[in-house]
């Protein structure tokens, strides 16, 4: 499952779209952190594509990956990019109900609202 996951988030630090919605079932649900869910990999597609166009780029380094019956966590950092060239880096839990090796429910628990202000 560890390689998995890796290969998850390789994906999702190329910022490569296309490739992060084949990981979710056509009907997931996509939580990121307070904000509302977002379901339906069209709508995921939509909401990661414009969240990936306000970074440069973004890097994750994943601590550890628990699976228990069609329940995966994984909790590590993850460092932002930002076009004025900082970067910032934040804990991340995540939580991913599988469904036939597709996520089903994929929320992140992190808290970003510093992400865009200046120091």
């Amino acid at each position: 499952m560890k390689d998995w996951v890796g290969r998850l988030f390789k994906t999702i630090d190329k910022k490569d779209v296309d490739q992060f919605i084949l990981f979710l079932t056509e009907d997931a649900s996509f939580r990121f952190a307070n904000m509302p869910a977002v379901v339906g990999r069209e709508n995921i597609r939509k909401t990661t594509s414009q969240f990936f166009s306000s970074v440069n780029g973004l890097k994750h380094a994943i601590e550890k990956v628990v699976k228990s019956d069609d329940v995966v966590v994984c909790e590590g950092a993850v460092t932002y990019m930002l076009k004025d060239n900082s970067k910032a880096t934040f804990p991340f839990a995540n939580i991913f109900r599988m469904k036939n090796g597709l996520i089903a429910d994929y929320r992140i628990y992190a808290d970003i609202s510093t992400l865009f202000q200046k120091a």
